[in-house]
């Protein structure tokens, strides 16, 4: 586990999967993210890729030949090496090195590195592509977990969303259905969502076109998540059908990708939201939470 830290903020990470596991306010006093209690969800703040949540019949096609991948993808569960270490900050590395080839054709090198400045957290992301003559697809994506409630005595309903659209831009919402984008698409409402559990019943919710969504208590503590750029974001908690609540956690999860729709073809390049990297050539991008 590495540690960095600065006046206002304690932040550790594991090597695995290169992820966020906590953040301590040192003036709040306040925990952030959630536990990863595997009762309801065992991880806490996963990196995607490469690809964004579901595939149709979990399979994909790509350069002439069917492969299979689970959701989300592998880098989640890949061992990083840290590649510069600083008191405030963390660069981690994952060069594929043929070891993916079975599930993914493409060779790739990925950097994430953590920096802290007062109350924020930046995330920047470096995605090189290793491949000599052949174009790469794929997606990436965060997928932070935010305990709510923060303080003990609060609960799910205090708390309150607020989704902030790319100025000039038409909002859209997503509909899931079995983990699969519906052809359906329907323009957004946006006001101030009370978060209840009602909300995850049909899985994440799904939309394009927002630059931040702030996750807020009435008292005024919450988390602010800043994804200038980035063509999707998804809000997703654990629902229990059974007793039709919501664990004690809010994703709020910027994506360069989506779950493929309901009538996939299932040809990677022409899955909806994915990148393509020329050969030898490089992604980057940053979005950053800010604590308070």
């Amino acid at each position: 586990m590495i540690r960095i830290e600065n006046e206002s903020l304690s932040v550790e990470i594991a090597e695995l999967g290169a992820e966020v596991r906590s953040v301590q306010h040192k003036d709040t006093q306040l925990s952030y993210m959630w536990s990863g209690d595997a009762a309801y969800w065992g991880r806490v703040s996963p990196v995607l890729f490469p690809i964004v949540g579901r595939l149709k019949d979990s399979q994909y096609i790509a350069k002439g030949k069917t492969y299979e991948l689970s959701q989300h993808g592998f880098l989640r569960d890949a061992v990083f090496q840290v590649s510069d270490a600083q008191a405030a900050s963390v660069t981690f590395a994952k060069e594929s090195k043929g070891e993916y080839r079975d599930v993914y054709p493409y060779e790739f090198r990925v950097e994430i590195c953590y920096r802290l400045e007062a109350d924020q957290l930046h995330v920047d992301w470096k995605v090189n592509s290793l491949e000599k003559e052949e174009m790469m697809y794929f997606s990436i994506g965060a997928h932070p977990a935010f305990r709510v409630p923060l303080i003990s005595g609060e609960h799910a309903a205090d708390y309150k969303l607020h989704l902030k659209p790319v100025q000039n831009k038409q909002v859209t919402v997503y509909e899931l259905a079995d983990g699969l984008i519906r052809e359906k698409e329907q323009p957004a409402v946006l006001p101030a969502m009370p978060i209840q559990a009602a909300l995850f019943e049909n899985d994440a919710i799904v939309y394009d076109h927002i630059e931040e969504v702030r996750l807020q208590s009435s008292e005024g503590n919450g988390v602010a998540v800043s994804l200038s750029g980035f063509p999707y974001v998804g809000i997703w908690s654990k629902y229990d059908a059974a007793t039709s609540t919501m664990a004690p956690f809010v994703c709020i999860e910027p994506w360069f990708g989506i779950a493929d729709t309901t009538d996939s073809t299932g040809v990677l390049s022409q899955k909806a939201g994915i990148q393509k990297l020329a050969p030898d050539a490089e992604f980057n991008s940053s979005y950053r939470m800010t604590f308070f």
